[in-house]
């Protein structure tokens, strides 16, 4: 029998519907079942056909390419449609939207084929709910422009028309299976997706932590549920202690670590916010994830640069491998501050850089200090670069909107750029870079910049980035740097660069990793996945 998924009565139709599939799926007339080579003998077929994938010009095209050979309905076809009514029925398992491909409806259509006519449709229909199954599974069910414009990716949509060819060339259920994006934190996902519904099935954590502040040494009722907690969440063995000893202290630590937290090992107001969040929260978030794996289904790079930005850490990645990482700044929670998510290509250092500040920044921070002769270590410069005296401009003419000059700053120990920024040329001007103001890198919620990502070791990120060029990159990296003025190192290989936003992720060992919605991005695609038809909760066994 196959799985099924979905909740109530969707669920029960969808039960009734596969009893007896085999029989439904094998069972078409024998006289409406020819084989492709005499499928232009049946026009009612073929008319039917054409007018139901006619609104799909690249699946209208696969069947003019084919003659209009049926890929579901023909007498050959039981393995094709078994494999497509499993992978329809067990969608949710992805977080994918069920109701959108329409099992019951399609079962409904191979049951009631009682001419041609009927079966040119259903075979229609099918190659339909295939489509829009494969297009979700490998790219996506949102597009994420529409939803939030911050976040810039080119979805990798498959081309239907290949689709098709090469799926008929397939072993059906190998075919559909490899549609699911090959990253492995995608297979890691669903694993942790499968365990997390396995503990909601069985009670979840257990009772809330009835706390807003727990240290060690301390006992009680608090202790004992914040030890029972622990335990269900797989941080701590079993043990019957009722005391806040060394050992839940340590358990409490390795669960900040996996939330994000100061590790200090007290369950404070914060940490036990985190502990007390449930289950299906969770399970939400990992949902959100996968869609957001599938919108990246797209070839990362043997070595590329992640930059997470509800982690706040910029990391290097070789085949699937933190090489190095680096605490990270990112932009501000203001909408019109925050870090856009897109991939590009790092080409080159910049060493000693100048800043350009950006016009919004100059109208937000700087505009009334230029005006009236303040900010004297900004320069103002003139299209071809040349710096223009303050005072042979007349300020009350203009705007920053209209300003026809840029402002610079110059390099120095001043500079908010720091020694060197890391370049990737996008028309967002987002860019990795060093930082004089290195408190920030001691907060928590690292949310400080106009938009950029500063990073906390931006001289041993250089070093691992120039190690594939060079024998002795410390050497050429301050060499260059000693030089004083504007320099470039570029990349011998550019190194691709993925700026994300994860609230759910895994380790590389599959150990699960959250961490707060700190710009609200995956509240309003949670929302918009349940409006596209996605269950949020689990099927129940």
């Amino acid at each position: 029998m196959l799985g099924i998924r979905g909740t109530g009565r969707y669920r029960s139709a969808l039960s009734g519907m596969l009893v007896g599939i085999g029989v439904v799926l094998t069972s078409l007339p024998a006289v409406v079942l020819p084989t492709p080579a005499t499928a232009q003998s049946f026009p009612a077929f073929r008319q039917a056909l054409a007018e139901g994938v006619a609104a799909d010009p690249g699946l209208a095209a696969f069947y003019r390419q084919s003659e209009f050979a049926p890929v579901w309905t023909g007498a050959d076809q039981a393995a094709r449609r078994t494999a497509l009514v499993s992978a329809l029925a067990q969608a949710g398992d992805h977080g994918l939207p069920a109701r959108r491909y329409d099992l019951p409806g399609l079962l409904s259509a191979f049951r009631a084929v009682e001419s041609e006519r009927d079966r040119g449709l259903a075979e229609a229909r099918a190659s339909l709910a295939f489509l829009q199954y494969a297009r979700d599974l490998t790219s996506g069910v949102l597009e994420p422009g529409a939803i939030i414009e911050q976040i810039v990716r080119e979805l990798p949509r498959p081309d239907v028309t290949e689709l098709m060819h090469d799926f008929v060339a397939a072993e059906p259920v190998s075919f559909i299976r490899s549609l699911a994006p090959r990253a492995p934190e995608y297979a890691r996902l669903l694993h942790a997706k499968r365990q997390l519904e396995s503990q909601m099935a069985q009670g979840g954590w257990g009772a809330q932590v009835p706390s807003t502040g727990l240290r060690p040494g301390e006992t009680g009722e608090a202790v004992v549920a914040l030890r029972n907690r622990l335990i269900a969440m797989g941080y701590m063995p079993r043990v019957a202690t009722a005391r806040y000893d060394g050992a839940m202290q340590r358990a409490v630590q390795a669960f900040q670590i996996a939330h994000g937290i100061d590790p200090d090992g007290i369950a404070g107001r914060e940490t036990l916010a985190a502990i007390n969040t449930e289950p299906e929260q969770r399970r939400r978030a990992i949902i959100v994830a996968l869609e957001r794996e599938r919108w990246m289904n797209i070839e990362r790079g043997e070595r590329h640069i992640w930059v997470n930005l509800t982690d706040f850490h910029a990391r290097i990645v070789d085949h699937d491998l933190v090489t190095f990482e680096t605490r990270a700044v990112v932009g501000a929670q203001q909408s019109d501050m925050q870090t856009p998510e897109f991939s590009h290509r790092m080409t080159y250092l910049e060493l000693n850089p100048d800043w350009t500040l950006p016009r919004s920044i100059v109208a937000r921070s700087y505009w009334n200090g230029l005006a009236n002769g303040g900010h004297r270590y900004l320069q103002v410069v003139d299209a071809r670069g040349r710096v223009v005296p303050r005072e042979a401009i007349d300020f009350a003419r203009y705007t920053p909107r209209n300003f026809p000059f840029e402002v610079r700053q110059p390099p120095g120990p001043s500079n908010p750029l720091g020694q060197v920024k890391f370049m990737f040329p996008n028309p967002y001007a987002i860019y990795l870079h060093d930082s004089p103001a290195r408190q920030l890198f001691r907060t928590t919620v690292r949310t400080h910049s106009s938009g950029c990502v500063r990073l906390n070791d931006p001289e041993e990120f250089a070093y691992e980035l120039l190690s594939r060029q060079t024998d002795d990159p410390v050497t050429l990296y301050q060499g260059t740097l000693r030089r004083g003025s504007l320099q470039r190192i570029y990349l011998d290989q550019p190194v691709p660069i993925h700026l994300v936003y994860r609230t759910a992720f895994t380790s590389a060992d599959g150990e699960m990793q959250y961490r707060n919605d700190v710009y609200a991005r995956d509240g309003r695609i949670y929302e918009a996945l349940r409006a596209a038809g996605v269950e949020m909760q689990p099927a129940q066994s």
